[in-house]
């Protein structure tokens, strides 16, 4: 396995060097955060002048710092680290071990000449609550699992295609130190299984672990589906299980959101300007381990496109929302008929909005209709996308841009071509 560059996030941290703000690096587990704080920048302070002892390292995954859960314990341990007025630069790992870290990390923000780095795998460890406490001196930096480019550069795969390995493995940086097919859906599953699961059950003290399970395997099932709480209740009593409640599968579907399993994307009515509460859509952040979960057994190429495309979206920090658009015709007796289509993606970031579809492919006319009828009903300008598997680039007689797959994940200025 090739070095894995990460210098999308690299830059990120550099960019934030010696800020007033306390650096919070979250993302799910095992998709590299430690290694891009621990070896990566560690490594890039050490080239820029800064010495070891001017780095205090604490990684409270590793039993050796167990005893620095309490917070009190930690703050001291930290102090007497410093003991010059030079710059100091802590990295703490999986901070969320700490209870209630957040007014001793505050208080160690007023230590002058100390840059302040940590890492947390819950989205929890940034809700409301937590930046309020903060006053606002935190800047989050998520890290996903290796986009497509990053995968691609690392990659040492002679016969197989790339793309092909990355929908169906994902991008989990360590798979990519595995020889063969087996060790790595093996790595996946357990690693689904008991770092992901298990630490959901034990934070949550879940007693029901099979609905659980079975509640990952029918959202595994339904990527890019529209689905609810009730939705899903429903699938349950299919299969015999009546005693699964609406209010226990929204509460699962957090805890999956919270450890950064998966995301939702809520429905956007267009014309409207309003969001539809329900249904959503669920999209896994690494292929992977959706795969995984189900065995390996569904490879549809068109769900895990759309999912592809959703999180090289997440990557590159859109906002995304599906999109809901109401067409209005008449019928063969000339009555007035409303019916809605949908936009895979309406994706937002600053004053910049792109529509995208996910599309298999558009090799006949039928095909193109369908993919293509949602863009015709939006009046505005913003850029219209359809992203298919193999099409060359090219923009069709409506000024749609037509993309595929691999160029829209390795370019990364696809999205203004």
């Amino acid at each position: 396995m090739r070095e894995i560059k990460r210098n999308f996030y690299l830059n990120k941290l550099i960019s934030r060097k010696n800020s007033d703000f306390i650096k919070i690096i979250t993302g799910i587990r095992r998709c590299g955060k430690s290694y891009l704080l621990f070896d990566l920048y560690y490594n890039y302070l050490l080239d820029n002048g800064v010495d070891n002892e001017h780095i205090i390292l604490i990684n409270l995954e590793n039993d050796e710092y167990e005893y620095l859960y309490d917070r009190t314990k930690l703050r001291e341990y930290i102090k007497s680290k410093i003991v010059d007025k030079k710059q100091y630069y802590l990295f703490v790992d999986e901070i969320q071990h700490v209870k209630n870290f957040e007014p001793m990390l505050n208080g160690l923000n007023q230590i002058k000449n100390l840059d302040i780095y940590v890492t947390g795998s819950n989205s929890k460890f940034l809700s409301s609550d937590i930046i309020t406490e903060f006053r606002g001196r935190t800047e989050e930096i998520r890290v996903f699992p290796l986009s497509f480019s990053e995968f691609s550069s690392a990659y040492d795969g002679k016969n197989n295609d790339t793309l092909t390995e990355y929908l169906l493995y994902g991008g989990m940086p360590y798979t990519l130190s595995f020889n063969n097919n087996e060790e790595k859906s093996n790595y996946l599953k357990n690693l689904f299984k008991e770092t992901f699961l298990k630490d959901i059950i034990d934070r949550h003290n879940i007693q029901k672990n099979d609905i659980l399970e079975s509640l990952v395997n029918i959202l595994s099932s339904s990527v890019g589906s529209l689905t609810n709480p009730k939705k899903i209740v429903d699938t349950f009593i299919s299969k015999g299980i009546k005693e699964v409640t609406n209010k226990t599968v929204d509460n699962y579907i957090s805890y999956l959101l919270d450890s950064f399993i998966i995301n939702k994307a809520e429905r956007y009515d267009i014309k409207g300007r309003k969001y539809i509460s329900t249904p959503s859509k669920y999209y896994f952040n690494d292929l992977g381990l959706r795969n995984a979960r189900l065995n390996f057994r569904q490879y549809e190429e068109s769900h895990l496109m759309e999912n592809a495309v959703y999180n090289e979206l997440s990557i590159r920090g859109y906002s995304i929302d599906v999109g809901v658009v109401e067409i209005f015709k008449k019928d063969k007796n000339g009555k007035t008929v409303r019916s809605t289509c949908e936009i895979d993606f309406v994706c937002n970031k600053g004053y910049k909005r792109y529509y995208i579809q996910s599309a298999l492919s558009m090799d006949d006319e039928d095909k193109k209709k369908i993919e293509i009828r949602p863009y015709l009903n939006i009046d505005d300008n913003f850029t219209k996308i359809v992203v298919t598997k193999n099409s060359p680039v090219y923009r069709n007689e409506q000024g749609i841009l037509i993309i595929g797959l691999k160029e829209f994940l390795l370019n990364p200025n696809s999205l203004d071509l």
